[in-house]
């Protein structure tokens, strides 16, 4: 384990591979086989199941569910009581009909993406094998069946598009294609249906 690691006395920490700087809070329970990021937070009562991976400087919030499979990339924030899954069909492995099935994990497990800096709301539902686009935003209780696009903002159940985000959290105004930050000043251009930074976004700056 990396130096600078904090791990609450009540929290069950099976993994070795947890950057710097990252925080582990109470009743959390991280897997072995996760892998974590450095300067992350991780806080009470989430799970995190062996084979997922958390980047750096990621928010996971109290009582979220982060299964095998589920790539989480840098500085996402995953808000309170967030669930993913990773199976589009799920039934019990214990039932005879669906042994087989479960015999192998590539008959049922699906891989889903968080791109970097993109916000999960409290609540959230993600099905799995989608892709979360960069700095997208997800309301609270949204389900997300299908890929979100970056910098889009998406609300209800099934989740829709409403509008589009900046990098730094502000709703944006398209004008002729064009959006303008009313906060930070960052502009956007739209190509096709998919809105773009004009210059790049770094994250820790």
């Amino acid at each position: 384990m990396s130096e600078g690691v904090f791990i609450h006395p009540q929290a069950l920490v099976e993994t070795d591979l947890i950057g710097s700087g990252t925080r582990v809070w109470a009743f959390a329970h991280i897997m072995k086989g996760a892998v974590i990021g450095p300067d992350c937070n991780i806080c009470d009562h989430s799970f995190i199941e062996s084979g997922s991976v958390i980047g750096r400087g990621v928010t996971i919030k109290t009582h979220v569910d982060v299964g095998e499979a589920v790539t989480i990339k840098d500085g996402v924030f995953v808000g309170p009581q967030v669930v993913f899954t990773n199976d589009q069909r799920p039934r019990s492995p214990r039932l005879a009909l669906a042994k087989a099935r479960y015999a192998a994990k590539e008959n049922w497990l699906r891989p889903t993406v968080v791109e970097e800096g993109a916000t999960l709301g409290a609540g959230v539902v993600v099905s799995c094998g989608i892709t979360i686009g960069a700095w997208s935003f997800a309301a609270a209780g949204a389900v997300l069946l299908q890929d979100v696009a970056p910098f889009t903002l998406v609300v209800g159940n099934p989740a829709r598009p409403v509008g589009y985000v900046c990098a730094c959290g502000a709703p944006l105004t398209l004008v002729d294609g064009k959006a303008t930050c009313s906060e930070c000043g960052k502009t956007y251009t739209l190509q096709g249906r998919t809105l773009v930074p004009d210059h790049p976004i770094d994250l820790w700056k």
